[in-house]
């Protein structure tokens, strides 16, 4: 179904529309939430949360062109919005043991999924070190696909700062990635 007839499907009240809507953009959501919450269990609720509120403003996305930077907008948001009440009131607890083991894919074998595994963290652990706006337009170009006129758009900025700021960021990223790995990590991915 195209996007258009979709939307105005799940704005009439289609439930199976609106199903496959959703079945259609949730890994982009979950992957906008993982991105900043860096937690599978977390980013799963974040994303109900999203998909809400997403439904709740279906008609303030008219066009269907606009309909992804519209729901990366609001993915975004909601993420900022959750960081800052978890900052206002952090967790009672730490995360379980349990909960930070990952099990082993049973189509791969266990170095594979262990070396796969790895360089993701190097990643996560190098875009993390990124200042806070070069972690954003990675996350939304690089990561979501969006053009650099919506970036700019989104973070309410000047094309111009937002063309240089992602060579900048994909170099910082680079560098820190590198910076991780080591000499013996660069030789190997070399």
């Amino acid at each position: 179904m195209e996007l258009a007839n979709l939307l105005e499907s799940c704005r009439a009240g289609d439930e199976l529309a609106w199903e496959m809507l959703v079945r259609q953009t949730q890994s982009r959501v979950f992957g906008i939430a993982m991105t900043y919450v860096r937690d599978r269990d977390e980013a799963r609720d974040l994303s109900q949360d999203i998909f809400v509120r997403i439904y709740r403003n279906l008609d303030g996305c008219k066009d269907a062109d606009r309909f992804l930077p519209w729901l990366v907008r609001i993915s975004r948001n909601a993420c900022i919005d959750h960081l800052r009440r978890r900052k206002a009131r952090p967790p009672a607890r730490d995360i379980p043991a349990e909960e930070a083991l990952r099990l082993v894919a049973p189509d791969e074998a266990p170095d594979e999924e262990m070396e796969r595994q790895a360089r993701r963290r190097v990643v996560e652990t190098a875009l993390h070190s990124l200042s806070e706006i070069n972690r954003e337009i990675i996350l939304l170009k690089d990561m979501q696909g969006l053009a650099l006129e919506e970036i700019a758009r989104l973070l309410n900025l000047p094309l111009g700062t937002v063309k240089s700021r992602s060579s900048r960021a994909r170099l910082e990223l680079a560098k820190a990635v590198q910076d991780l790995m080591g000499p013996a990590g660069a030789e190997a991915t070399a």
